[in-house]
């Protein structure tokens, strides 16, 4: 592959881990094949403040660094960019340089820098979910979706906050040099996981509301220490010491979903961990987290995480079975 030249769009309050993460990505990915060059562009040359507060020195600005030529544009994003997208220089350089790239891409809020240069109208996009409502409010012309972690229309790519910038960017190289490269970038930087597309930016654990009573807390400690246990409305009630009527109702107000969708989305995650994990069949899968049958489980993952449990094992499962040399 011919070097493909990568340039990351920053400004004043950028998030920090929306440039690093998928800059490493590349640069690892790089020194595997020779296939990346990148270039960090800001309104103006040098120091750039990032949101922590983290001091980034930008090499080029916009009025230093031709537009023209460059394979793929990132966008990021960060506290900053509600003002970063009415600097006008800043914008007219994005327009024209995604105008000419062959992939325009976001991290986070760095949708809105794409949006404010017209070059995902149309589009379905997706940003970091408190973002979402916003974005869709402002730019009706999108289709803003934010559950999913990135999101490809055509060329156009976007993904949600922070670390998913990194799933984002080993999409792009495995789209680039391969499923393996990805793989190793993946393994030579100690991610846990390469998460597709659809993978949920609202994993139970982190998303779902916490319990306000020590009855529902009981009930949900039991539905994560054990996902395949019997969690009927009955078992759950014993426990919480509630009548199941009343587990219901408190169950629902506290957490925002009914005990059965809770203990679904709690399923889904754990067999989503054994397949990524492990080689343990469907079966078995099925039976130690309560799916009853690999085609209840199949239907369930698909419905819940948008690829089937086979192709999710076969595409981002952490265990390689060929080491892999770091140069």
């Amino acid at each position: 592959m011919a070097t493909s030249r990568i340039v990351f769009v920053i400004f004043d309050g950028f998030q920090p881990l929306d440039l690093v993460g998928p800059y490493e990505v590349f640069q690892h990915a790089g020194r595997r094949s020779g296939g990346y060059s990148c270039q960090v562009v800001a309104p103006t040359a040098g120091p750039v403040r990032s949101a922590s507060g983290l001091p980034v020195h930008a090499e080029y600005g916009v009025a230093d660094l031709d537009p023209q030529g460059i394979d793929t544009l990132v966008a990021v994003g960060g506290e900053g960019v509600d003002r970063a997208r009415h600097q006008r220089a800043l914008v007219d350089w994005i327009a024209a340089a995604g105008a000419g790239a062959r992939r325009v891409t976001s991290v986070c809020s760095g949708a809105f820098l794409l949006a404010a240069a017209g070059l995902i109208d149309g589009c379905r996009v997706t940003t970091h979910w408190s973002r979402g409502e916003q974005l869709a409010r402002e730019h009706p012309e999108l289709l803003v979706d934010c559950d999913p972690i990135f999101v490809r229309d055509g060329r156009v790519w976007t993904s949600a906050g922070v670390t998913a910038g990194m799933d984002l960017a080993l999409a792009l190289v495995e789209d680039d040099l391969g499923r393996a490269v990805a793989h190793a970038v993946a393994q030579e930087l100690v991610l846990f996981l390469r998460r597709p597309g659809s993978q949920s930016q609202f994993s139970v654990p982190l998303w779902s509301r916490q319990p306000a009573s020590d009855p529902i807390r009981t009930a949900v400690a039991a539905i994560h220490a054990d996902p395949g246990a019997r969690h009927a409305i009955a078992d759950l009630a014993t426990q919480a010491g509630l009548s199941p009527r009343h587990l219901q109702r408190r169950f629902a107000a506290e957490l925002g979903t009914p005990p059965a969708g809770y203990v679904e989305r709690v399923r889904v995650e754990a067999a989503r961990r054994a397949l990524a994990e492990g080689d343990d069949p469907l079966e078995a899968i099925a039976r130690r987290y309560g799916f009853g049958t690999a085609e209840t489980l199949r239907r369930t993952f698909h419905r819940q995480v948008g690829v089937t449990p086979s192709d999710y094992r076969d595409r981002f499962r952490t265990i390689n079975p060929d080491p892999v040399s770091v140069d």
